[in-house]
């Protein structure tokens, strides 16, 4: 499978996904740290892309994104932004929302 089309079937499949650098639990940098703390304080369940075990989705996905930097975070498809964008969200209040109506839609599904 080609590198973008693995890409697109991860951000098809997974509702509310992050590719970040690590993993929530053990995240390898500060960004990917800060973002995935709030996703999971949103207390849904997400998805995530370790970019560093996968050196060809880091490769590309900026590319196929139009956004250079990671962590990425995709929510039915869209992207909606890296860390500094997450972080505001939180912060005004609107991720949580967000989060939580898309993670109650799909798990009626």
């Amino acid at each position: 499978m080609e590198t973008i089309d693995k890409i697109k079937q991860q951000i098809a499949e997974n509702p509310i996904l992050i590719f970040m650098k690590g993993s929530p639990k053990l995240p390898s940098c500060g960004f990917s740290s800060q973002a995935s703390q709030a996703l999971m304080a949103c207390g849904e369940k997400f998805a995530y892309v370790d970019i560093l075990q996968n050196p060809d989705i880091r490769a590309e996905l900026p590319g196929y994104a139009n956004w250079p930097t990671f962590p990425q975070l995709w929510v039915e498809g869209e992207l909606i932004g890296g860390c500094d964008i997450i972080m505001e969200m939180y912060q005004q209040g609107e991720l949580q929302p967000l989060i939580k109506e898309v993670a109650a839609k799909h798990s009626e599904q």
